[in-house]
């Protein structure tokens, strides 16, 4: 990958354990020592510490999530003891200590400061606490292979004596949801499993025989029956797809799966890790025994979990090599996220359809959302998705106001990337293979080998089973920048694609507009912050507003002497010809600037899909067999 593997990857790498007292555990220990200031109270002790002075670090970042955080910075103090008296333990990096020798046992006890409500990071109040290991366990240099043992406290007081415990972590002595003891073989299986505590609500499922448990912390009243069946479907679909073997009952790559939720008022987000998931939800997105059907809502909160859930094979087994293993203190490049975030996030909402979890109209309304959104980026015209992916540290985790003209996204643009994929697979070999046989492939010979998938194996895996040369394919759709051909590739299915112009702002597509044809929308070009102030927060490249001089972060406040805000904008301009001349007043920073701005018309980039009616009867089995149902 043009970079030198650190010392830690090389020592993970390595078939055996490197201390020659490897016998002996390491031993953490985390007590939520004061909720309402949301601080972890952790204790490291290393029996056998390197004499020569024992190097401890906190990760720099967390799979999943490819951007250095530098979780250390939340670490308020660290002591180190041995034999009884404090020793030095000296900082000479921002995630690294160096301890003085010390002869025996040697502990280190610090302070994280827990305030980040995300999938992430950390998390303590009183009502709750959410760690990731990555945030608060030390890496022990030289003992990352060394077995673990934790012991997981709760805050003291009466206040908290309901609170129970979430993790995927293997028990030693703790009870089923219980607080004490854990264990993991290694450090990086330490730091996969996420923990829960808390009054959390608690439902279970088997799914192929494996318990699966959902863990909901925060206010609801969600339907957990209607939940828990849900998912049950949705895993055991996901179980058999990569292990289908005639005859012979599926097997999970885990024994034990949890679904840690966290429902807020407003919030979306997931985090996979080898046998669960951290997912953040707004309450109103889980199901309740008075709907009578699957809101839109609730299927959004089941693609979720859908796609951290098929993260447990693609990402979390079938990785990269660039991940074989993590180097958690730098950047891991790889040109290949377009496949392990784009792949999962095609087949997201593919298996709620396939599955019955919602229809085919659902689906490919769900499915022109995503072109559209894509389409209404020019930054996919500058960037690939394979430079996406690569320089994702940087520009997909950090993004800035210019974002949409010059970063793609390789979670949208590479589930379109993988649709365009398996349609033609399906095509070449006349639906006999598919873009199914391809993950299973890779499942077989790399995730369950342990083995990282190169550069460029996926390409050949793909072109080994169509039967075709796909060098073509992968040059325009992952490695170029055009837009891919998704129209003629859908319609030997059965699905015609269109595109029209937006009829107003938060118009996404899905349906195609039932209203009678009319001239053109007039727009500005710009997307603009809701509520009071009518702030931009991007400016699009080409765009009217763009040409006229205005930039992200002016705050329009009139246009044509009238005053405006973030709610009416796109009406008040909808109001006028395309091709217009309007004035308008911002103020950029402090001050009161003036623009000629001449309307442009709504760009044709809002797709939608239609099923013909005189379709040809090869086209209906192309689609069954591609969707799972007509």
């Amino acid at each position: 990958m043009g970079y030198t593997l650190s010392a830690y990857a090389i020592m993970l790498s390595l078939p055996c354990r490197i201390n020659h007292m490897a016998n002996s555990s390491i031993q953490y220990r985390i007590v939520p020592r004061q909720p309402g200031a949301h601080l972890f109270e952790i204790s490291c002790t290393i029996p056998h510490p390197d004499p020569a002075g024992q190097i401890v670090s906190l990760p720099a970042w967390i799979p999943g999530s490819y951007m250095i955080r530098e979780f250390a910075r939340n670490i308020v103090w660290l002591k180190a003891n041995a034999n009884g008296q404090p020793i030095k333990a000296e900082k000479t990096d921002k995630t690294t200590w160096q301890c003085a020798p010390a002869d025996g046992p040697l502990t280190l006890t610090y302070e994280v400061y827990a305030w980040d409500l995300s999938v992430r990071a950390a998390h303590l109040d009183d009502t709750h606490g959410f760690f990731n290991g990555t945030s608060v366990f030390l890496r022990v240099h030289g003992h990352e292979m060394d077995a673990v043992e934790v012991e997981i406290l709760p805050p003291e007081g009466e206040r908290y004596r309901t609170w129970q415990v979430a993790t995927a972590l293997s028990r030693l002595d703790a009870k089923p949801f219980g607080f004490g003891r854990y264990r993991a073989d290694n450090y990086d299986e330490l730091i996969d499993h996420p923990v829960e505590m808390g009054a959390f609500t608690l439902a279970s499922f088997d799914a192929c025989g494996v318990p699966h448990d959902v863990a909901i912390t925060g206010r609801h009243n969600a339907d957990l029956k209607r939940l828990t069946d849900d998912l049950k479907v949705i895993c055991e679909y996901q179980i058999r797809l990569f292990d289908n073997e005639a005859g012979e009952t599926p097997r999970a790559p885990m024994d034990h799966y949890v679904f840690l939720v966290m429902a807020v008022d407003d919030g979306y987000g997931g985090l996979e890790h080898r046998a669960s998931t951290a997912l953040i939800c707004s309450r109103d997105d889980l199901p309740k025994a008075t709907d009578k059907e699957r809101s839109d809502k609730y299927r959004t909160f089941l693609g979720l979990a859908s796609h951290e859930y098929f993260h447990t094979w693609n990402v979390k087994r079938i990785k990269p090599a660039a991940f074989m293993p993590y180097d958690l203190t730098r950047e891991n490049y790889t040109r290949q996220l377009w496949a392990f975030e784009g792949i999962t996030s095609y087949y997201d909402d593919l298996v709620l359809l396939r599955t019955g979890r919602i229809s085919v109209e659902q689906y490919l309304a769900l499915l022109a959302e995503t072109v559209t959104r894509v389409l209404r980026g020019s930054g996919r015209l500058k960037q690939s998705i394979a430079e996406s992916s690569f320089d994702a540290w940087i520009k997909y985790y950090r993004q800035d106001e210019n974002a949409p003209n010059s970063v793609t996204n390789y979670y949208a643009k590479g589930s379109l990337a993988a649709l365009a994929l398996d349609l033609t697979i399906r095509t070449a070999t006349n639906n006999g293979q598919s873009l199914d046989d391809v993950m299973r492939t890779l499942w077989q010979r790399y995730g369950s080998q342990g083995i990282g998938v190169s550069e460029g194996e996926i390409e050949k895996i793909s072109a080994e089973i169509a039967g075709v040369d796909l060098s073509d394919f992968f040059n325009r759709a992952v490695y170029g920048t055009e837009d891919l051909p998704l129209q003629p590739l859908l319609a030997e299915f059965g699905v015609n694609m269109f595109l029209r112009a937006a009829e107003n702002a938060a118009d996404s597509g899905g349906k195609p507009s039932t209203k009678a044809e009319t001239s053109p929308r007039a727009v500005l070009g710009v997307k603009v912050s809701g509520g009071s102030e009518a702030k931009l927060q991007n400016v699009y490249d080409g765009g009217a507003a763009q040409a006229a001089g205005l930039s992200a972060g002016d705050i329009i406040v009139a246009v044509d002497g009238l005053k405006v805000s973030g709610g009416n904008l796109d009406g008040r301009i909808a109001g006028y010809s395309v091709g217009a001349t309007v004035n308008v007043h911002t103020f950029r920073r402090d001050e009161l600037m003036q623009f000629n701005v001449t309307l442009q018309a709504a760009p044709t980039d809002t797709c939608y899909f239609k099923i013909p009616d005189n379709e040809e009867g090869q086209q209906i089995e192309r689609r069954k067999g591609w969707l799972g149902v007509v």
